[in-house]
């Protein structure tokens, strides 16, 4: 009896001592499952955060450090005309109105020397004008009908290895002073424009003669002698009251501020016979420009008024291959009339003065006021930025300049300029456009991300109008009606296709797949069309063939005789797709939908992407529906047949509900797959970022651009940044979706979880 009281007490203890591992083991296992969940949820959080932290910078305002104010510097005795610096904003450069340069700390103004552009004696400066930034040609009319062209600048050396700026100043006309008028009387306007292509200069005279000069100089490479020519005209009759002549950079238009509201275009291309183009009324009735100056790159003028209006106007193509000057945008207006408006060097930023003494800083093609701040209360005169645009200086009616810092790295963002259609300098109409470099200093930067997304859309949209149908029709046979045997060969396969790589797939669809889709477009549209009616037609034939040959096949395998049907389709359908072509499409189709149909077809187009990509989606989509699928419980199968349903009866009513939640997880997980898919889409289409739902165009998606431009990125910039809100917006894309799919999924789950 003790034997067996202790062979109780021993499995006792073994039974107790099993159930502690077992409640140890569950124990640990969800630790470490919790552990492996909150560690994703921190994984994904902090993916989320850095992206944000990398995209934040740019939709914050410029930062404004080291203001100051001191007295004008130089001589006070010659009013202001312009004011710059060097690219290190250490030095700063006053230009007078006779000619004075004076040349002062930046920061505080202290005085750095001064010097004074050759003008000839017993003559007056009556006029200035400047040309384009980047050049930073001065031109001064004399009093004497002649002109004197120079550039100021600062020239950077390394004496003993340490950075020295030294100002200088050339005269790429000579110093001789240049006669633009030959009867000598005073050149009250002037417009300058100076490049290497030339010299043009245009200029009032007092007696109301508007002359129009363009001068070449050219240097003997031998002797180096130089030699000028000049080719000048007189316009008549001259614009009425001329109060502003702005010549663009390419030297082939001139526009002229004629009274207070209109502006005269000229064609300038022939020196020598100069034409009028079109007289446009800048603003209307009562209202009058008080500024105007042109951005950088020559193609936009802003207008600014009395009112505190501001508009930028630039050449528009019209319908018969001529140009019209149009308003373009409008800004924020400022407080008070406009007396200032400063260009930026290489940006289409500007900074506007009023009469209050408030400065407002503006990009154009963002259409963003950047910031603005009341420094006097004076009206502003001047305005002066330095190279970088990092800085400015700034000049009020009694004399006093006031300096600052600005930290104001992506002015070209603003949600209007990523995500609406923006008007860019020299396009005929608004647009959705991405087009992050040129190959010129005259670009405006075009940062849409509409183009992209809406490629990503419509990748994803024909990858899964290729895979959905595909995966989810094959899951559902292959789980419920084919053999067991059949099945253990097919989804194997399947899931293998899941691990090829996409660059691969990318490779083939690009280098061979787009050729043959576009040398066989005929026969392949009409596989796309034709092949379901060819396997339901297939299956009805099967279904009339006499009950003893249909037996022969073994339950389940009704597919595999599918095989040779589909082979038989392909070959019938390509072999008369050239017939078809050759009669209908003038023996080439893609040219046909050009040339007649005006569908542009690219190569490497929708078409291909969507056939490639499907291919792609399918296994993952096939795969986990297949499984939802089959978990369904026989019990429920076998009551419904009991009961007198049919096998579609039962698949329709019972198996499908029931697998719903799985078969739809399938095709979010699919659909998120195709979004994010990045090497098909960049090697199998043209990577143009368009908005053309067209089965026949290209496309660039988010992440196909990301996977292209972000080696070209320089770090910290706008573009750089831009991709990674690139990046974020396909997080928060694939998040949003994921979400609400298993939102969808758990009440499917639930309605459901009773049949």
């Amino acid at each position: 009896m003790n034997t067996t009281i202790n062979a109780k007490s021993q499995t006792a203890q073994s039974v107790d001592l099993a159930m502690g591992r077992r409640m140890f083991s569950d124990k640990l296992f969800k630790q470490v499952m919790s552990a492996g969940g909150v560690g994703v949820i921190v994984a994904v959080s902090a993916i989320f955060f850095y992206l944000a932290s990398v995209v934040v910078p740019v939709f914050m305002p410029p930062g404004i450090e080291a203001r100051n104010s001191y007295e004008v510097p130089g001589d006070v005795t010659q009013k202001t005309v312009a004011f710059t610096g060097e690219e290190q904003r250490e030095i700063g450069l006053r230009i007078g109105a006779a000619g004075a340069l004076a040349f002062f700390a930046f920061d505080t103004g202290e005085s750095l020397g001064s010097t004074q552009i050759a003008l000839p004696e017993q003559t007056q400066a009556t006029s200035f004008a400047m040309g384009d930034l980047s050049t930073f040609a001065l031109g001064y009319g004399l009093s004497n009908g002649q002109i004197v062209v120079a550039k100021a600048g600062f020239k950077v050396t390394f004496p003993d290895g340490k950075r020295q700026i030294n100002p200088e100043i050339e005269y790429p006309l000579g110093e001789q002073p240049l006669a633009l008028d030959e009867q000598g009387a005073p050149i009250i306007q002037l417009g300058l424009q100076q490049s290497a292509d030339g010299t043009v200069l245009a200029g009032l005279t007092q007696d109301g003669r508007l002359i129009l000069s363009g001068v070449n100089v050219s240097t003997n490479p031998i002797t180096g002698e130089e030699t000028s020519e000049q080719q000048s005209s007189v316009i008549s009759p001259a614009p009425a009251d001329v109060r502003k002549i702005l010549i663009e950079f390419k030297q082939r238009e001139m526009y002229v501020l004629s009274g207070d509201r209109h502006l005269v275009r000229f064609d300038i291309s022939d020196k020598s016979a100069p034409k009028e183009l079109e007289t446009i009324e800048l603003v209307p009735e009562g209202e009058k420009v008080t500024s105007m100056t042109m951005l950088s790159g020559g193609f936009s003028l802003i207008v600014g008024t009395d009112k505190g209006n501001l508009a930028q106007w630039f050449l528009v193509r019209t319908e018969d291959v001529n140009f019209k000057f149009k308003r373009i945008r409008e800004f924020t207006p400022m407080k008070a009339p406009i007396t200032a408006i400063a260009p930026e060097f290489h940006r289409k930023g500007f900074m506007v003065g009023d009469a209050s003494g408030t400065v407002g800083s503006y990009f154009a093609t963002s259409n963003r006021l950047l910031f603005s701040e009341k420094l006097s209360d004076k009206p502003i005169t001047v305005l002066g930025y330095p190279p970088r645009g990092n800085g400015y200086l700034v000049q009020d009616e009694a004399g006093k300049v006031y300096s600052a810092t600005v930290d104001n790295h992506y002015p070209e963002v603003s949600f209007s300029a990523l995500w609406q259609k923006v008007w860019y300098e020299s396009y005929e109409s608004p647009d959705f456009v991405w087009q992050s470099s040129a190959a010129n200093s005259d670009f405006e930067p075009k940062f849409s991300l509409a183009p992209l997304t809406y490629g990503t859309l419509k990748a994803a949209t024909y990858a899964m109008l290729v895979a959905v149908p595909l995966a989810l029709l094959g899951a559902i046979f292959t789980a419920y009606f084919m053999s067991a045997r059949l099945r253990t060969i097919v989804k194997p396969t399947i899931e293998v296709m899941e691990a090829l790589p996409t660059v691969i797939l990318g490779f083939l669809a690009g280098l061979w797949l787009a050729p043959f889709v576009e040398n066989n477009l005929a026969g392949v549209l009409l596989s796309i069309v034709f092949l379901p009616a060819g396997f339901l037609l297939a299956a009805y034939t099967f279904h009339l063939l006499p009950a003893g040959l249909r037996l022969k096949v073994p339950p389940g395998w009704e597919a595999a005789m599918l095989l040779p049907v589909l082979v038989v389709m392909f070959w019938f359908f390509f072999s008369i797709g050239h017939p078809i072509e050759a009669v209908l499409f003038d023996g080439d189709m893609p040219n046909w939908l050009s040339n007649t149909m005006g569908i542009g077809y690219d190569q490497r187009n929708s078409l291909v992407v969507g056939i490639a990509m499907g291919f792609a989606v399918t296994p993952t989509i096939f795969s986990i529906a297949e499984d939802a699928v089959f978990s369904v419980p026989k019990h429920l199968t076998s009551g419904s047949l009991a009961l007198g349903a049919t096998p579609w009866q039962t698949l329709v009513g019972v198996v499908l509900l029931t697998a719903s939640p799985g078969i739809f997880s399938a095709v979010m997980i699919g659909l998120g797959r195709a979004v994010g898919e990045t090497m098909i889409v960049l090697m199998a289409t043209g990577n143009t970022a368009v908005m053309d739902f067209s089965l026949f165009s290209g496309f660039r998606t988010l992440s196909a651009n990301i996977g292209v431009e972000m080696p070209e990125a320089g770090v910290g910039e706008t573009h750089y940044r831009l991709l990674f809100l690139s990046a974020l917006v396909l997080f928060g894309f694939t998040f949003v979706v994921n979400t609400a799919a298993e939102l969808v999924r758990q009440r499917l789950r639930e309605k459901y979880s009773t049949i």
